[in-house]
């Protein structure tokens, strides 16, 4: 298998259906509905007055204001009909507002994935004969992916229960984002096993109407927004000046302690000698309690822990402390060449939100020959990561989902190696492409968005982009679109010659889709001029302001959770 052809490819025949089938959706019209109409609707809707001046005694409810609200939402949606019939059948139709209906489309999206999960259960037979391991993996993989896809959800239901959705917008977008891209990436486990498209097919038809759904649940949120926006009806999360839940001012105080205090006060202390309780990471963090409104520290004395790390999804709030990038190090070797999938591979993996790492070094040592093995794999919300040593080949960072930055990291690798699907900040960090096997060339990211109304990408800012070793011979690229509406931007940055003067790198052909969205703004160095840059459609040249959009306070809503312990820059 080609290294360079790897997890979820995006291929001709899967670009070209969904071309056609964007077009398709461009010419349904609804017919009957007039401007005025519409306007008049929409502020109706979004003030809440549609429920109060209905009748009540309506046949079902189902009366013409109702009907047009959903086909309003439902037009704004990428998939039309499964919208239109999973709120067919609501029963106060002419009672409800457009925020209503993006409630029901997220129960509905809900009940439809916890049906699509038995589908591993109720084939457990077909499975139970399945005997390679890195196929076996890929499965467990699936189950806890919709685990994680199910959380999600439940959390966007739970958040869209209160007086408006709007006072939760940014992380009802970022949620629903996430639960889009565990569907996908369950999906994507199987494109690097050599008998996976057997079981791909059967996995993606099963997940076919539960990712619609939730992509129409983002969908719906998202416009809902920019009508409220567009009419100055009220303040977004993003303007609000409110502390979250989830970093109350004890908190705050805590985080605001420099490294050699925080030690002092840690709940758990990890020693490779024996000197303390713990000897391994994994012991102190077994014995971290569970949904922690408390940060608790775990500080992890220096030398290398040979050992594969999970933060699970339960354990919210956790610190860990190390004495130093390149003192206190976490090593592993899983790779996709041995049998593991990519998702599998990482020595250390995130899922409990709120998590936070300092002065750490994450290693996979598989090398290059062994192509996808992930050193740091990051999924949990709310996730930030200071002066971390992030160090592999092919596939090194794994932005997976939800919202993430990284501070004065340094951050090594190949083909691909930043990748994912998470709205993700990286400044002021050393990114330092290595030399591939032979043959390769270097990617520095792979961003996974495929859905134009998802909140995520990769923005690199103030960082430094420059060789590790001699590099000659080698073409390095600033990355490739791995999915369709891929998203990256790189700015004010320092580039040493080495990149392409062609910058970008299609994945396949000869042009990246035209939906990416690829841009580099006040970039400097001898690596850094744009003349002669690809000329692809999705590759774009763009202002301050729109620039200022990926930084770290309107793209992560960062000074709502970052800590003070974390020195960032929340804009340009």
């Amino acid at each position: 298998m080609s290294s360079f052809l790897s997890y979820g490819k995006v291929n001709e025949f899967d670009q070209a259906k969904l071309e056609s089938r964007h077009r398709r959706r461009r010419r349904i019209v609804i017919i009957g509905l007039s401007t005025i109409v519409l306007v008049a609707i929409v502020v109706a809707a979004v003030l809440g007055s549609a429920s109060s001046s209905r009748d009540p005694g309506s046949k079902n409810g189902k009366d013409g204001r109702g009907t047009i609200a959903a086909l309003t939402v439902c037009n704004e949606t990428l998939y039309k009909e499964t919208c239109y019939k999973s709120l067919a059948n609501a029963t106060n139709m002419g009672q409800m507002g457009f925020e209503d209906f993006f409630k029901l489309s997220i129960k509905v999206a809900l009940d439809e994935l916890s049906k699509a999960s038995e589908y591993f259960s109720k084939n457990a037979s077909v499975f139970s004969g399945v005997n390679d391991t890195m196929t076996v993996t890929a499965l467990n993989n699936c189950g806890e992916l919709m685990s994680l896809a199910l959380d999600h959800l439940n959390s966007s239901l739970s958040s869209s229960s209160g007086s408006s959705v709007l006072d939760a917008v940014n992380d009802l977008r970022t949620w629903l984002s996430s639960a889009g891209t565990y569907q996908q990436t369950c999906i994507d486990g199987f494109q690097e096993i050599a008998n996976g498209e057997k079981y791909k097919s059967g996995i993606s038809e099963n997940l076919k109407t539960s990712t619609e759904l939730t992509s129409n649940s983002l969908a719906i949120i998202t416009w809902i927004s920019k009508v409220a926006n567009s009419v100055k009806l009220r303040k977004l999360l993003a303007n609000s000046d409110q502390e979250p839940e989830w970093l109350r001012p004890e908190d705050r105080k805590l985080m605001s302690d420099q490294g050699s205090d925080l030690k002092k006060k840690a709940d758990f202390v990890v020693a490779k000698d024996g000197s303390s309780k713990y000897k391994r990471i994994m012991a102190a963090l077994n014995d971290v309690p569970e949904k922690s409104k408390k940060r608790l520290i775990i500080y992890v004395k220096g030398g290398v822990y040979f050992e594969n790390v999970r933060v699970e999804k339960l354990k919210w709030n956790v610190t860990i402390i190390g004495d130093g990038l390149n003192a206190t190090i976490v090593s592993g070797s899983l790779n996709v060449i041995d049998g593991t999938p990519t998702y599998s591979t990482a020595t250390f993996a995130v899922f409990g939100q709120g998590f936070v790492a300092r002065d750490m070094g994450f290693l996979n040592t598989a090398g290059p020959s062994k192509h996808q093995a992930v050193a740091l794999m990051s999924t949990a919300d709310c996730s930030a990561f200071y002066r971390c040593h992030i160090d592999a080949f092919q596939d090194t960072l794994y932005t997976l989902s939800n919202r993430q930055f990284y501070r004065e990291c340094n951050i090594y690798g190949t083909v691909d190696f930043i990748f994912g699907n998470s709205a993700v900040v990286l400044q002021n960090c050393n990114i330092s492409p290595k030399k591939p096997i032979p043959g390769q060339q270097n990617t520095i990211t792979a961003q996974g968005r495929m859905d134009p109304n998802q909140n995520t990408g990769i923005s690199i800012q103030n960082c430094s982009i420059w060789p590790n070793g001699n590099l000659s011979g080698v073409e390095t690229y600033l990355g490739r679109p791995w999915k369709n509406y891929s998203t990256t931007i790189f700015m004010q940055s320092n580039m040493e010659s080495f990149i392409n003067p062609s910058r970008w790198l299609p994945w396949i052909g000869t042009s990246g889709p035209d939906t990416i969205f690829y841009t580099e703004f006040q970039n400097y160095g001898a690596g850094s001029s744009t003349k002669n840059r690809v000329k692809w459609i999705g590759v774009k040249n763009i202002s301050q302001k729109e620039a200022n959009k990926f930084t770290v306070k309107p793209f992560l809503q960062g000074d709502k959770w970052i800590p003070n312990t974390v020195t960032y820059k929340s804009g340009l």
